[in-house]
C-alpha cells in the first residue's frame, strides 16, 4: 500500500481539452520523475503532449535502492542486477510495481474509461515496465509504446505471451542507433521476439539518436496515439 500511496503522491497529468474518453499512462526512465519527463517532452515538442479527448498521466516511481547505483536510492520502477539484456530479471520488484500500477489503471476504469481506451508506455526503463504491465496483466489495453527500451533475453513477458491465446496489444517502439546506454540491438531483439510471439509491432529506427527523445519520434508517437485512441462520436 505504501508504494501505491507514493505513486498517487507523485502523479502529474495533462487533462484533455474537451471530453475525456481515453487515457495514456506514460512512465519515465530510471532516476527521473513524472514531472521530469513531462517537462522534457514539453522542451522537445515546444508544447505538452496533449489531446482533445485524451488525458496523459505521468506517475513517479517511488525511490528504492538501485543495484546499478550500488544500492543508492533512485526513482526506478524496479531493480536490476545490471543494465544488460543478458542477466536475469529482478522479477520480485517488477511484480510489486505491476501491482501498484494496476491501481492507476483501475482508477481510470472507475472514472468511466474502458480498458481498450487506455495506452501504456514509457521511455527507457518506463517502456520496459509498460511491456510487463500490458503483456502480463492488461492484455485488453489499446496498445503499448516503448521508447529506447528493452526486455531481458529470458523475460517473463515472453513466457506470458507464449501462454496467451488472445490477440496481444499492438506495440509502437522507437530506438536511437547511437544509444550508448540501452543498445540499439537490445531494442531490436526485443521487437523481433515480441513479433515472433504474435505482437503486431511498429519499430522505428532513429539514426544517430542517443539515449534521448527526439521531436520526430514524439510527433510519430502522437499520431500513433490518435490512431489507437480516436475521438469517439
Amino acid at each position: 500500500m505504501a508504494v501505491q500511496a507514493a505513486l498517487q503522491k507523485g502523479l502529474v497529468s495533462v487533462g484533455p481539452a474537451g471530453r475525456h474518453t481515453a487515457s495514456v499512462i506514460f512512465l519515465h526512465g530510471s532516476g527521473d520523475t513524472g514531472q521530469g519527463v513531462r517537462d522534457w517532452i514539453k522542451q522537445v515538442l515546444k508544447q505538452d503532449l496533449s489531446f482533445q479527448h485524451i488525458k496523459v498521466i505521468y506517475p513517479t516511481a517511488p525511490a528504492r535502492p538501485y543495484t546499478p547505483m550500488r544500492g543508492s536510492l533512485s526513482n526506478v520502477w524496479f531493480d536490476r542486477y545490471k543494465i544488460s539484456n543478458d542477466c536475469p530479471e529482478h522479477t520480485e520488484t517488477i511484480d510489486v510495481m505491476c501491482q501498484a500500477l494496476n491501481s492507476l489503471i483501475d482508477d481510470e476504469v472507475k472514472n468511466g474509461i474502458r480498458k481498450n481506451r487506455i495506452l501504456l508506455g514509457g521511455f527507457s526503463m518506463g517502456g520496459g515496465m509498460a511491456l510487463h504491465l500490458a503483456y502480463r496483466y492488461h492484455q485488453e489495453v489499446a496498445g503499448v509504446f516503448a521508447l529506447s527500451s528493452f526486455l531481458n533475453k529470458n523475460s517473463v513477458v515472453y513466457q506470458a505471451l507464449e501462454k496467451y491465446e488472445g490477440e496481444p496489444p499492438d506495440l509502437f517502439q522507437c530506438h536511437g542507433t547511437a544509444d550508448e546506454l540501452v543498445l540499439y540491438s537490445w531494442g531490436e531483439e526485443t521487437n523481433k521476439t515480441l513479433k515472433a510471439l504474435g505482437v503486431t509491432t511498429t519499430f522505428l529506427s532513429l539514426p544517430n539518436l542517443y539515449h534521448e527523445l527526439s521531436k520526430s519520434e514524439l510527433e510519430k508517437l502522437q499520431s500513433w496515439i490518435l490512431k489507437k485512441l480516436p475521438e469517439e462520436p
